[in-house]
C-alpha cells in the first residue's frame, strides 16, 4: 500500500460525512467529478474501495465506515486546535455543530443560540433537529441537547433551560363525547393520541403524585412522532395527547384545549447541553458553554 497524506483524507471526510458528491464539492470548492477522481486515486493507492457509488445514492463500504470511524475524531480535533488560536484574536469565531431534538430546540437551545450571537456576531451555527438519539462525536458535532435521563454518563452536561413539565390536554368538543380521566388508570380506556419516538417503542405516559410513579400504555386510533401534530390532532378533538406544557398554555388560556390530571404531573429538569471530556475545546465552543452556565446559573 502507498503513503496516503493525511491532508488527502479531507476528500474522503468530505464525501463519507454528506454521503454525496455533489454537496462535498461544495463544501470543498471543487467539481464533483475532480472529487471523484480524487477519492479513486486515493482508493487505488490504498488497494480498496472505501464508497460505492451509483446514480441516486453514496454508501460507504465496511473499510469506508471503519476508516471514518477513525479519523473522523482526529480530524476534529485539528479544527478543535485551529479554532482554540481564536482566543488569541480577542474575540470568539466560527461554527458550532449541534445536534438536538426538535422540542429542545424551540424550548431552549435556539432562544440561547440567538441570544448568544447578538453579543458573538462572528461565532456562526449549524443546528441539526433529529429525534433519533445520535452518537454526536462519531457524527462530528460539538455538542447535543436532550433531556438529561437520555444523555450517556461520559458526557459533561450543563442545564440549557428551565424545568419541564408534561401535561394532558383535550378539546372542549373530545370531553362532550368521554368522560373526564380522574386518576391515570382511567387513561388506558379513553381515545388517547399515541407517541412513538423515532426507531423506537410506544411512549409510556409518565405520571407521579406523592411518591407514587406510574407509566401508563394507552390506547388509540392515531400514533404520531410529533408533538405539533399531536397537539393539532388534540385540536380536533382526535384525543388525549401527553405534550409539553409550554406547548399548549396559549391554547388553554384561549379556551381550545383543557388541563387534566395535573396533580399527577410534577415538574422534572428540563434539557441540558452535553458534550464530551476533551481537553481541548474551541475558543466559540468554550464561550457558549460559559454563556449557557451563567444564563442558567438559577
Amino acid at each position: 500500500m502507498k503513503r496516503i497524506d493525511p491532508a488527502d483524507l479531507s476528500i474522503f471526510l468530505a464525501i463519507a460525512a454528506h454521503r454525496s458528491f455533489r454537496r462535498a464539492a461544495v463544501e470543498l470548492g471543487v467539481s464533483p467529478s475532480a472529487l471523484s477522481h480524487a477519492l479513486r486515486a486515493i482508493e487505488e493507492r490504498l488497494g480498496l474501495r472505501l464508497v460505492n457509488r451509483t446514480t441516486r445514492s453514496v454508501a460507504l463500504t465496511e473499510a469506508g465506515e471503519r476508516l471514518y470511524a477513525r479519523i473522523r475524531p482526529a480530524f476534529h480535533d485539528i479544527d478543535d486546535a485551529i479554532e482554540d488560536l481564536n482566543t488569541f484574536r480577542g474575540k470568539p469565531s466560527g461554527t458550532l455543530r449541534i445536534n438536538t431534538s426538535g422540542q429542545a430546540a424551540r424550548v431552549a437551545l435556539l432562544p440561547a443560540v440567538t441570544a448568544f450571537m447578538r453579543l458573538y456576531p462572528d461565532v456562526s451555527f449549524e443546528l441539526v433537529v433529529d429525534d433519533t438519539l445520535v452518537d454526536i462525536v462519531s457524527a462530528g458535532f460539538d455538542a447535543g441537547v436532550r433531556l438529561g435521563e437520555v444523555i450517556a454518563a461520559d458526557m459533561i452536561a450543563t442545564a440549557i433551560g428551565p424545568r419541564q413539565r408534561m401535561v394532558v390536554v383535550g378539546s372542549p368538543a373530545y370531553f362532550e363525547r368521554h368522560s373526564v380521566p380522574q386518576t391515570p388508570h382511567d387513561l388506558p380506556r379513553l381515545p388517547c393520541i399515541r407517541y412513538r419516538f423515532r426507531g423506537a417503542d410506544l411512549y409510556r405516559w409518565e405520571f407521579e403524585r406523592g411518591g407514587i410513579e406510574l407509566k401508563i400504555e394507552v390506547e388509540g386510533a392515531l400514533t404520531l412522532t410529533d408533538q405539533d401534530l399531536m397537539i393539532d390532532a388534540a385540536l380536533d378533538g382526535t384525543g388525549l395527547a401527553y405534550v409539553f406544557e409550554n406547548r399548549i398554555e396559549h391554547h388553554v388560556a384561549a379556551g381550545r384545549l383543557v388541563r387534566v390530571l395535573d396533580d399527577w404531573c410534577p415538574y422534572f429538569p428540563g434539557f441540558f447541553l452535553y458534550y464530551p471530556n476533551r481537553r481541548q475545546h474551541p475558543a466559540a465552543f468554550k464561550a457558549f458553554i460559559e454563556f449557557v452556565r451563567a444564563r442558567w446559573a438559577d
